[in-house]
């Protein structure tokens, strides 16, 4: 099973759309907020099913700010972020998630990629598909792929 994982589109959709264009074995999407317009036929247009969360610039949304899904065997905790001052740290974000029962975590918010492990939880942020940051030169996204034994590895990939 592959998993697109993807954050902070800010209603610019071309790369996402693009990235479906070359790869479209993915059986569902994870948006991680800041998705803009997008957000209310992200399903219809990506021909993906959508776990999505808002981010601090999705106004108006009625999607959640926070959720908990499941990657394979993984209890996942998703969220945009701004609410766990994320650019300082993922500290209480770990925290908060690891007292939800989850061991992988997920968040967008600093349009920086990362999948980092840290004491019993898998931190993994997708970056921007639209304005990277933080020195990245390109925008970027995550795959996500789960085996038969229903681990998961992530991995990140760039426009």
């Amino acid at each position: 099973m592959r998993v697109l994982i993807v954050s902070d589109t800010h209603n610019k959709d071309e790369n996402l759309m693009d990235i479906l264009k070359v790869d479209k074995n993915f059986d569902f999407m994870v948006h991680l907020g800041d998705i803009g317009k997008l957000e209310d036929y992200i399903e219809e247009i990506t021909g993906l099913a959508c776990f999505a969360v808002r981010g601090n610039n999705d106004w108006r949304s009625l999607l959640p700010s926070e959720s908990i899904i499941m990657l394979g065997r993984h209890r996942t905790f998703i969220t945009h972020g701004h609410g766990f001052s994320v650019y300082s740290s993922t500290e209480r974000l770990r925290e908060y998630a690891m007292g939800l029962g989850c061991d992988i975590v997920m968040y967008g918010h600093t349009h920086m990629p990362e999948i980092k492990k840290y004491r019993g939880i898998t931190v993994v942020n997708p970056g921007s598909l639209s304005s990277p940051r933080g020195g990245f030169k390109r925008p970027s996204y995550i795959v996500a792929t789960i085996n038969e034994a229903l681990d998961v590895d992530f991995e990140i990939k760039y426009i």
